[in-house]
């Protein structure tokens, strides 16, 4: 689904129920079920966020286009999550990784300059 925002900032509901051709008690459902969480203002309106909007999006594809019901899509979602997560820490895995090998290459290094190298004599026959 394409995007359709011009700009940052925080959307009400009657403009987000207007951009994607919805009812604005879809995104009361919506919110009621725990697949979207608009922020409140002061006066305790719902303000949509560009990465709302962007779960919105990911939403209505799988409604629309893939005719997954509420239950799959808060399913889906979960997974997503769960697959973000494990992602970061995959993430910060490789990062511990490669700083341990990057530091024990240059201890190694710091040790080779101390230490002679014994190398077998090259025999020619």
């Amino acid at each position: 689904m394409a995007t359709k925002r011009k700009s940052k900032g925080a959307y009400m509901i009657s403009s987000v129920a207007e951009m994607y051709a919805i009812h604005p008690q879809t995104l009361r459902l919506y919110e009621r079920e725990g697949l979207l969480r608009p922020s409140r203002s002061d006066g305790n309106t719902r303000l949509y966020t560009d990465e709302d909007l962007e779960r919105l999006e990911f939403i209505l594809n799988l409604a629309r286009d893939l005719g997954v019901n509420i239950a799959g899509i808060a399913i889906v979602l979960q997974m997503r999550e769960r697959m973000e997560e494990m992602n970061r820490q995959m993430q910060g895995f490789v990062d511990f990784v490669r700083t341990e090998m990057l530091t024990r290459m240059q201890q190694t290094d710091q040790k080779a300059g101390l230490v002679p190298l014994r190398r077998k004599p090259v025999v020619r026959e």
